[in-house]
């Protein structure tokens, strides 16, 4: 017995290594039923993975995420993933319609290798291979390319083409980017045409720029202008910003407005003014000052930044905590001009932390602006830059919203004109709003010299006017803090298109960032 079990054995290792006990592997079996043609059953997983791996070293450079794919497909065992769950369902052929009608999102379907895509799924429906050895390079192909299409447009579509952090220098809003783990989402989902129609824009915001980038295209006498305006604000609306809930505040920069939006309402819309736009060949004049150090060679720029936060406090009667760099281009010129100027704007000069009692003595041209050793604060009252009414919410810029002492600004059209903080037209009807709680709105009210809603604190009001007016114990006016029962969000914004009523709304690329996004993205277009 043992003889005839030894005689057999060489003759088993002999069949098995031609393959005849080998089975056939899944995509094999797939496509020799799906086709009913046994040509299939011949798949050879060892020959196809060297065909494979040469494709994905050839392809890689062209890729814009080869090191995701190629350890993705080695945790596969480089088993054509998306030809073997989606070939045969039509999936891969609703993947090459979306891309297709991709252009409806503004993108040439090229940037998603469109062509390509169709060319091979088109081969391997054809079903004319005369060997196996010529359908491993068509599956390694199509499969490759298929991953490639399905993680790009899903990346674009999804969260926009760019990112807006590594574009602008002021863009402090967090943004949800595409990483290894959401590709590798991407690439295991088991419903792809539904993943396809998850993925798509179906804000109200972004259909009807969608909509209007229709017809302004397909109207006679194309508006090229409006149309690369649409597009940019397109690409800001995929952008997957903090979601801002039910209610929220919204800053828009180049609108030169303040909305506050509660769901499918407006609580309250008015004027801003904000940061001045950067003067004219900033980059150059930068590389200048980097290199001579001069503060007379640093060029301006008050731009206001794009951030998100939450308010959170109000200060009324601020005290304004004079930047640096307003004392050096500012102040320190007012100071030497004018020996009173100081104390006549209600400004304290700080040394070392300490206040400067007689601020007017200073003999100002022995000191340089660059090395100036003093700090500038403006006392609280009428005079003071940041009016009465100081909005707080957290960032690293040191930028509010504030009250102004300068209300003849808010008639300008062009209200790009602070040092970087927000002026809000109607202070107070904002704090109101912002504070919720009748008690806590009476008592800011008495702050300001204003009467009380409720008339049961007439008495507390005319005692507050009558302290403030005492002549003989000279009153100090302070600053005084208000909470708010919620933080409420708030976003500043860059939108220079969008649907109103069915009516495009379109305004001025105040800061040129509609310019240097649409030279970034013009690319794809």
């Amino acid at each position: 017995m043992k003889k005839t079990i030894l005689i057999f054995i060489p003759l088993i290792l002999m069949l098995s290594a031609c393959g005849w006990f080998r089975d056939t592997p899944e995509v094999g079996v797939v496509l020799a039923k799906h086709f009913n043609n046994k040509l299939y059953k011949k798949f050879d997983t060892a020959v196809y993975n060297t065909v494979f791996i040469k494709y994905l070293d050839s392809l890689s450079p062209k890729f814009s995420n080869p090191k995701t794919l190629r350890s993705f497909y080695e945790e596969k065992q480089l088993n054509p993933e998306l030809v073997m769950k989606f070939f045969v369902n039509g999936e891969l052929d609703t993947l090459a319609q979306y891309i297709e009608r991709s252009s409806a999102h503004g993108f040439n379907p090229e940037t998603f290798g469109h062509k390509d895509l169709a060319d091979l799924l088109g081969q391997l429906k054809a079903d004319k291979f005369k060997s196996i050895d010529a359908v491993y390079p068509v599956i390694a192909g199509l499969e490759l390319h298929a991953a490639q299409s399905l993680i790009k447009y899903q990346n674009f579509i999804y969260y926009g083409s760019l990112n807006p952090r590594k574009l602008f220098n002021r863009y402090y809003i967090v943004v949800k980017r595409p990483d290894s783990a959401s590709i590798n989402a991407v690439l295991q989902t088991s419903r792809l045409a539904d993943l396809l129609k998850e993925i798509q824009p179906r804000s109200s915001a972004y259909l009807s720029l969608q909509n209007e980038l229709f017809k302004y295209s397909q109207a006679s006498s194309r508006d090229e202008q409006a149309i690369k305006t649409i597009l940019v604000n397109m690409e800001r609306r995929r952008w997957k910003t903090p979601e801002l809930g039910d209610e929220y505040v919204e800053v828009n920069i180049p609108d030169f407005s303040l909305t506050w939006f509660k769901k499918q309402d407006t609580l309250s819309h008015m004027k801003v003014c904000v940061g001045g736009k950067r003067e004219d060949g900033y980059s150059d004049k930068i590389k200048q000052f980097l290199k001579s150090g001069k503060l007379e060679d640093k060029p301006k720029n008050h731009e206001t930044p794009m951030l998100y936060s939450k308010l959170n406090s109000i200060q009324v009667n601020p005290i304004w905590n004079i930047p640096v760099s307003i004392a050096r281009s500012e102040i320190y010129y007012q100071a030497l001009k004018d020996p009173y100027y100081l104390s006549n704007s209600n400004i304290k000069v700080y040394y070392k932390g300490k206040v400067v009692d007689d601020p007017d003595t200073i003999q100002w041209n022995k000191y340089s602006r660059e090395r100036l050793p003093f700090q500038f604060k403006q006392g609280s009252g009428g005079g003071n830059a940041l009016g009465k009414f100081k909005f707080i919410f957290d960032n690293g810029s040191s930028i509010y919203l504030h009250d102004t002492n300068n209300k003849t600004a808010f008639n300008y059209t062009n209200r790009a004109i602070s040092h970087g903080c927000v002026r809000v037209e109607r202070p107070l009807e904002f704090a109101e709003t912002l504070v919720k709680d009748k008690y806590e709105y009476d008592q800011l009210r008495m702050e300001v010299n204003l009467p009380p809603i409720d008339t049961n604190k007439m008495a507390l009001y005319k005692k507050k006017l009558a302290k403030k007016a005492d002549t003989v114990n000279i009153f100090q006016l302070k600053p005084k803090w208000f909470g708010v029962k919620k933080p409420v969000p708030l976003i500043i914004n860059y939108i220079t298109a969008w649907s109103q009523n069915g009516t495009m709304q379109f305004r001025p690329d105040v800061y040129s960032l509609d310019e240097t996004l649409w030279n970034a993205m013009r690319k794809f277009m």
